[in-house]
């Protein structure tokens, strides 16, 4: 009888629509930039529980949504950061030059302030990564940038039950070291040790292939050829550090003799080789630098890439590499990419869709359209223009920051004062 009742309250409930009021809201008025679909003037964007229902220009307003009237502002899918360090990820240490069994899982910190920075930026989803010191420095980790105060909290479990993440390599200057050492010497060292671990890394499959259902045959547990066979299998995407014209031609060749997944990061000369990367059929994360330097490798480095790449057919997307461009200021990478050459559409698709596409999470985020994530930002005006701020940052339905909010202006305004972390905890009050 009581759960009779109780079935019978519910469905009364949701007739009425006041359950919806706690779940749904409705973005009205509002310039909808879906990205991959016309402009829409004056839309609205209508999420519940953590999920787009609806996005149009005469989409009707659910009863008992929560209406929020966004005329004047614009609202745009959430950015996804390709490639950065924010919450101290830390991967290989100095034992070698290879160590894909690292996962920076176990080292990120979440209640760091460079979550908040980030969500103050409009980044929504980000692959956050170790450094490039290693020719392979461990497994990297797809964050949901949510709400929390573990790394539970932010993780995006895949439908096979696998955590999300790619893994990271590099070549390069950062990668050679001292000869004489575990780390290699030379350009050329460096490409044989990594083909020396692949290779391993079939054998072990094929010796787990051929023992089948049987356990006494099958070799001892390999933490590091695991995640290595799941490269090889295309379940994990190889994130590459890479520069120079002759590194990033090294790493495709690398790929196609392995048959592994890459996404170039940096790309610094790839305007010298857009054509072999197009051909290659890779996508390529790039950063927009203002000031460049650094490093010899990069001085030719330059503001066309994005615009170079983009008409030789190349899938194109930006990062931040935080802190080398601030988390807050990632909306100003499309707005330089079109001012060297890339269409607006494309610059912006590249803040969004092209990093979904990197990350395997493209039927989840990047673009406004029924059943994804309710993953978006709102802001005061053109995307590309220097004068708009990210006025609040919404993920899955949940609005991780807003610019009203005393706290949450100085975590977009602040400096080293605010930002440190031991200057805030993670609900914004200072200590």
């Amino acid at each position: 009888m009581l759960r009779s009742f109780a079935v019978a309250v519910a469905v009364f409930a949701l007739s009425a629509g006041w359950v919806k009021a706690q779940s749904t809201h409705a973005f009205t008025n509002a310039r909808i930039l879906p990205i991959g679909a016309p402009v829409i003037e004056k839309g609205t964007l209508v999420v519940r529980d953590g999920k787009i229902v609806a996005v149009g220009a005469s989409v009707p307003v659910p009863a008992g949504a929560e209406t929020h009237d966004m005329a004047g502002k614009t609202i745009m899918p959430g950015l996804v950061d390709t490639h950065s360090h924010i919450a101290s990820p830390a991967g290989g240490d100095a034992s070698a030059p290879i160590q894909p069994d690292v996962r920076v899982l176990d080292s990120v910190n979440v209640r760091s302030t460079g979550i908040k920075r980030a969500q103050a930026g409009g980044i929504t989803t980000a692959n956050v990564m170790p450094g490039s010191g290693h020719l392979l420095s461990g497994q990297t980790l797809y964050l949901k940038l949510r709400q929390g105060g573990t790394i539970d909290d932010f993780v995006i479990t895949l439908p096979d039950g696998r955590i999300a993440g790619g893994l990271k390599m590099a070549n390069g200057t950062n990668s050679i070291r001292t000869p004489g050492g575990p780390f290699p010497g030379t350009r050329a060292k460096s490409a044989s040790l990594a083909r020396e671990q692949f290779v391993k890394a079939q054998e072990y499959r094929a010796k787990l292939a051929a023992a089948g259902d049987d356990a006494s045959k099958k070799p001892a547990r390999d933490l590091a050829m695991e995640a290595l066979v799941e490269v090889l299998d295309g379940k994990r995407t190889v994130h590459f550090h890479t520069h120079r014209h002759d590194d990033i031609i090294t790493v495709l060749r690398l790929a196609e003799e392995f048959k592994f997944k890459p996404v170039l990061q940096h790309v610094s000369e790839g305007w010298k080789v857009a054509d072999e990367i197009a051909k290659a059929g890779v996508s390529a994360s790039i950063i927009v630098i203002d000031s460049p330097g650094g490093k010899l490798e990069t001085v030719d480095v330059a503001f066309k890439t994005g615009g170079v790449l983009e008409k030789a057919g190349v899938n194109v997307g930006f990062h931040t590499d935080d802190y080398i461009t601030d988390s807050r200021l990632f909306l100003r990478s499309a707005g330089m990419g079109v001012r060297a050459g890339m269409s607006r559409d494309k610059a912006l698709y590249a803040m969004t869709m092209a990093g979904a596409r990197m990350l395997g999470l493209d039927s989840r985020i990047g673009t406004l359209e029924s059943g994804k994530d309710a993953d978006f930002i709102v802001l005061s005006g053109d995307p590309l223009s220097v004068y708009t701020h990210v006025e609040q940052t919404w993920v899955e339905g949940t609005k991780v920051f807003d610019r009203t909010n005393a706290d949450d202006r100085k975590v977009a305004t602040g400096g080293y004062g605010v930002l440190r972390d031991e200057a805030m905890d993670l609900d914004g009050e200072e200590r």
